[in-house]
């Protein structure tokens, strides 16, 4: 059999021809036993990914259906030529959780005391759904159990048998895990605010795509998180507000130029250097607030000086890149 041959037309065919006989009558028939890793979702239901495949080789015209002995299953075979046909087939294990992710899931530990919180705590519940309604991991990515009660659970566990007072084995949890895990201890308050600006991030910017562009990757870890941080950088782009800022600039100034270093983009590369300069929100996000920020929270920045203040964390206020450059 060449898997090439399966068209979406069969493998719809044989997904029809499931629903119709149910698991047990469908697996019996083509001679498979239910799957262990790999599933086809369609409408939220999940078909025996190499089952299907075996089935749907005999709705091509002029062939037979295949056993389970015919041909290999997994990610290499079945589950590579099914994607390929816009099926989706999730992996068997969820993705590595975010900052952000995680920020949300240790501020509900610390709301429980440092303590484990339960699948069926309507907390996490809550939780569950809030975490698999942001766009952090593309659909392709998400387990048949992402982000499920069960798996909150899991990680508030990860999280309170890391903490220092704890006495038992810890998890192995992740590098992130154990760096937001201290943020936490350090300065609870803090991080609490920043889970609250995540929350309200979310639900002002539901389409908002949280991943940030290749300039800014290496700043991936900054205190606000992924979310808060893409939105602090869509603003800082705004074309409407960067026009507002620099207007405002000119009313006491000849020429815009950047208000830490001075530097003059016209005056360097001419008429081609006229307006140029970035704005930079001057309060993080985490203290503001997913809010529209007035004009004096702005800041006329270059190139250089808005790259360094976002370089690493915390993010330098202006007064310390002016120090910097004496």
């Amino acid at each position: 059999m060449a898997l090439s041959d399966l068209t979406v037309e069969a493998v719809t065919a044989a997904v029809d021809e499931f629903d119709a006989l149910g698991r047990e009558s469908f697996l019996d028939k083509y001679g498979f036993g239910e799957a262990k890793d790999y599933y086809v979702v369609r409408n939220g239901i999940a078909y025996d990914s190499k089952a299907i495949a075996g089935a749907a080789h005999g709705y091509l015209p002029g062939r037979e259906a295949l056993r389970s002995g015919d041909f290999t299953g997994g990610a290499a075979s079945v589950v590579k030529r099914l994607r390929a046909l816009g099926f989706r087939v999730p992996p068997n294990r969820a993705p590595t959780w975010v900052r952000d992710e995680l920020i949300l899931a240790c501020d509900l530990v610390v709301q429980n005391e440092w303590r484990v919180v339960a699948a069926e705590d309507p907390r996490v519940i809550e939780l569950s759904a809030l975490l698999q309604s942001l766009p952090f991991h593309p659909p392709e990515t998400r387990s048949l159990t992402f982000r499920n009660p069960n798996g909150v659970e899991r990680k508030t566990g990860d999280l309170v048998s890391n903490h220092p007072d704890y006495k038992g084995t810890p998890t192995n949890a992740g590098a992130t895990d154990r760096q937001v895990l201290g943020e936490f201890i350090e300065d609870p308050a803090k991080m609490h605010r920043i889970a609250l600006r995540i929350r309200e991030a979310a639900e002002s910017n539901p389409d908002e795509v949280p991943f940030l562009s290749p300039e800014v990757q290496e700043d991936e870890g900054a205190v606000e998180g992924r979310l808060l941080q893409r939105v602090h950088y869509t603003r800082e782009r705004d074309p409407k507000l960067r026009q507002r800022k620099i207007d405002s600039f000119l009313g006491s100034h000849d020429r815009v130029h950047c208000e830490l270093c001075e530097f003059d983009f016209e005056a360097r590369y001419g008429e081609r250097g006229r307006d140029f300069i970035e704005v930079h929100h001057v309060v993080p996000l985490h203290e503001s607030g997913p809010t529209f920020n007035k004009l004096a929270d702005l800041i006329l920045v270059c190139s250089n000086c808005h790259r360094m203040i976002h370089r690493g964390t915390p993010w330098l206020v202006p007064d310390e890149v002016r120090d910097l450059i004496g």
